[in-house]
Order: structure tokens, then C-alpha cells, then sequence
């Protein structure tokens, strides 16, 4: 068999994929990383997104419960929304890094493509320990492993007719906890037996990547097949992200739209502009290491929502690659960076 693409309707080949956002969320729910807002401003939290609390949402994004719940009827329908103008401006696949721990509905995975025509990718694994459960703490890499391959190769635990197409988004936080060490070995073995993508979130210290690359090659993991999320938040120096970038995983940079320095996630670290994301492009393709770049939103947030507010899954689209333009990267590349890259990643021949 040629190398295939796994979405939530069947297989594709990679000429099907099109311009693709390869770390979205269409459903999931983020209330476990609630943060308190400041006192001052609490009670503009209290209720839902209006045009009187929109600033402070923006900038204190995790202290609104109601906006870190994705997977409720009301969302779900902007979320519809956003993807349909998704396919209207040139969107072609968008690869869903829900997984365990985030309360991922590969239902709705389903029934979004079925409407759009949008090609979805979901994903399998183990998102951060902070927000599992007791029991699955508990869980042995062993039993991780076997998880990972049933959803890859027969079907998910929550909806049998559907297959993952990656492994991602792996979650860990800094320093790494036993039970993600376990779900990071427990990848590279799954990669090594099928061969297949995976994407990992790392914890916000620029030492997270290189550790978490590490573990998985020991464990057997191909790099090649591996995308490091994040990285405009983890690797905010020149040197430290092209150090990186030369252990050969694809390097994503995910959070286009997010124009508030303040990062609530981490205090201390100066969230990048979209101008700033897109110079950091330019030192990887400078370095020419244009192969290796991707780039998405992470829309895990209502207020980055169309109907909320926000900017939606098409910002990329039409606002990002022509200032990419602008800013003298040329179209061959920008078409590497969206349909190309993404198109190596994602197709594989399974070894099973």
C-alpha cells in the first residue's frame, strides 16, 4: 500500500490533504487550567463573552470557565461556523490535537467533516498529568502502548468506526511528571511498531524539548515523523530554536492569532506577535531548514472563535502567509510550510 493519510471519514492519499493546520482543537475542555483573574477585575469573568468583558477575556483568557469549555452546543456551532469559512478561504485539512485528558468527541470530529467537507485528522495519547484523572495516573506504559495502537489501527475506545492519524498532542509540563515520562516511551514505541505522526506539547522551559526528544528516541522514535508544538512560547531565543531544529522534528509554530504578550500560562515570558512568529520563520528558512516548519493556532479558547469575537481557524489563511509574503518569503515556501510539510508528516505506510 502507498503511504495513506488517516482521517475521520477513511484514508486519503496526500494530494487530497491541501493547505493544512496541523494543531487546532474543534472540541475539548480546558477548565482544569483555570487561573484566578486578578481580584479587581473578577467580576467581569462571571458571565459570557460580551463586548463590556471581550478585553479582559483577551488578556486573561484561562480566568473565564465559560470560555475554556469547548464542547458545548453553543460552541460547537461556532465551531462549524469557523470551519466552513475554514473551507471557503482555501482550507483543505485541519488536524485536531484533542486526545486523552482533554475530553476529545471524535463524534464531532466526524460529523464537522461530514458538513464541510474539511478533512479531519484525530488524534490518539496522553495529554499533561494535570488533568487526568486519579486512575489514569495509574495507567502502566503498557497500557498506554496498547491504547495507542487499538486507536491507530482499529478504532477509537469512544467511537469504533473511527481511526486516529497521529499520535498527539502528547502532553508534558516541566519538570516531567512519571506519567508523562511513561506516555512519551510509550509514543516512541508505537512510532517505532507503526511508523506513524506524532506531535508533542512540551512544558514552557526551553529545556522541554530537547528532554522530551531524547526519551523518545531511546524509546525508538523517529524524529522525522515528530513535530515539537509550541516552540514560540518555549524557544524565544535565536540560537536555542535553531540548536533545536538541527535534531530534525518538525518545528510548529502554533499560536497565530495570539497578540497579547501577557502569557497567563507563564508569567515571565513574553507571548510573541504574529510579526515575531513569522522572523522566527524566516532564521529557520535563513538556516535552510524550510522542510521542517508548520504552522497552526491552537484555538482551544471560545474568544478565538469567529462568533466570539476572535480570529478563527482561517487567520492563517488571510492574514498570516500575505504578510509572510510581504515580508519577502516566497510562495514556493509558504505553500512548503502549509501543504507540502504537512503532507510528509502525516503519510505513512503502516508497518502492521
Amino acid at each position: 500500500m502507498d503511504n495513506k493519510i488517516q482521517t475521520v471519514l477513511g484514508l486519503i492519499t496526500p494530494e487530497e490533504l491541501g493547505r493544512t493546520m496541523t494543531h487546532e482543537h474543534l472540541s475539548m475542555d480546558y477548565q482544569k487550567l483555570f487561573i484566578a483573574p486578578p481580584k479587581q477585575l473578577k467580576h467581569f469573568f462571571e458571565n459570557k463573552i460580551t463586548l463590556e468583558n471581550f478585553g479582559f477575556i483577551k488578556q486573561y483568557p484561562y480566568s473565564s470557565n465559560f470560555n475554556c469549555i469547548l464542547n458545548d452546543a453553543e460552541t460547537h456551532a461556532a465551531v462549524l461556523y469557523d470551519v466552513q469559512l475554514y473551507k471557503q478561504f482555501g482550507g483543505g485539512t485541519i488536524v485536531e490535537n484533542s486526545n486523552h485528558g482533554l475530553q476529545r468527541n471524535v463524534q464531532f470530529l466526524k460529523e464537522v467533516s461530514q458538513k464541510t467537507g474539511v478533512h479531519i485528522i484525530a488524534g490518539t495519547g496522553h495529554y499533561v498529568s494535570f488533568v487526568q484523572s486519579s486512575s489514569a495516573l495509574a495507567v502502566s506504559q503498557e497500557d498506554m502502548h496498547k491504547l495507542m495502537v487499538q486507536e491507530v489501527t482499529t478504532g477509537c475506545v469512544d467511537q469504533p468506526d473511527v481511526k486516529c492519524g497521529f499520535i498527539g498532542e502528547v502532553g508534558s509540563g516541566w519538570p516531567l511528571h512519571d506519567f508523562e515520562i511513561r506516555a512519551i516511551k510509550a509514543t516512541g514505541e508505537v512510532q517505532a511498531e507503526l511508523g506513524c505522526p506524532v506531535s508533542f506539547h512540551p512544558g514552557r522551559h526551553p529545556e522541554a524539548p530537547f528532554e522530551i526528544i531524547r526519551l523518545f528516541q531511546e524509546a525508538g522514535g523517529d524524529v522525522k515523523k515528530t513535530v515539537m508544538s509550541h516552540l514560540d512560547r518555549t524557544l524565544t531565543k535565536n540560537e536555542d530554536l535553531l540548536e533545536f531544529s538541527n535534531l530534525g522534528t518538525y518545528c510548529q509554530f502554533d499560536l497565530f492569532g495570539i497578540e497579547c504578550s501577557l502569557y497567563q500560562m507563564h508569567l515571565t515570558t513574553d507571548m510573541p506577535s504574529d510579526a515575531q512568529r513569522i522572523d522566527k520563520i524566516s532564521s529557520l528558512i535563513e538556516a535552510g531548514k524550510e522542510d521542517k516548519i508548520l504552522v497552526a493556532h491552537d484555538i482551544h479558547t471560545k474568544h478565538r472563535l469567529i462568533q466570539f469575537g476572535g480570529h478563527g481557524y482561517s487567520h492563517i489563511l488571510n492574514t498570516v502567509l500575505p504578510q509572510m509574503l510581504t515580508k519577502g518569503i516566497s510562495q514556493e515556501i509558504t505553500d512548503k510550510i502549509t501543504i507540502e510539510n504537512p503532507k510528509t508528516w502525516l503519510s505513512y505506510k503502516s508497518r502492521q
